[in-house]
């Protein structure tokens, strides 16, 4: 027997032959049952993440748009809220003019009625207190001068 001291990592001989053939066969297999799938899968992914990316953009342009009309909607129902209330405010202070000048035409009604009713109870009592001063004085003229007067 005779031992062979070889410093050398690769030697070259019959073995080296098989050895890349066997290699060479397992990556040929490791590609087929590894690597492929693997990379169709990565693939898969990325696309997958590109189209989620698409939809994120189209929903926030999407997002955007609704915004801007939805302003613009607020702003239009804003002005039109302020009209109306312009309109109200008219029409209330034109109703509040007239209920003023019908108010104030009632009361000149009520001042004269009442008036008339004042100026009729003064002639009358004027014509109560011409009998009873005439009364009076003759119950005073009687009672000053003692005797009955006719």
């Amino acid at each position: 027997m005779q031992i062979i001291s070889n410093i050398a990592l690769i030697s070259i001989n019959e073995t080296l032959f098989f050895q890349l053939i066997s290699f060479l066969i397992f990556l040929f297999i490791i590609n087929r049952l590894m690597f492929r799938p693997l990379q169709s899968v990565m693939v898969e992914r990325d696309n997958h993440i590109g189209q989620i990316q698409r939809d994120i953009l189209d929903k926030e342009n999407e997002f955007r748009n609704l915004t801007i009309q939805l302003k613009q909607h607020e702003s239009a129902i804003k002005e039109e809220a302020f009209k109306l209330k312009k309109e109200l405010e008219a029409l209330g202070s034109q109703q509040a003019a007239e209920i003023f000048v019908s108010v104030r035409k009632e009361i000149e009604a009520l001042k004269e009625k009442t008036q008339k009713e004042v100026d009729t109870q003064i002639s009358e009592a004027r014509k109560n207190i011409g009998k009873e001063s005439k009364t009076l004085a003759v119950s005073i003229m009687e009672r000053i001068l003692d005797r009955r007067l006719v």
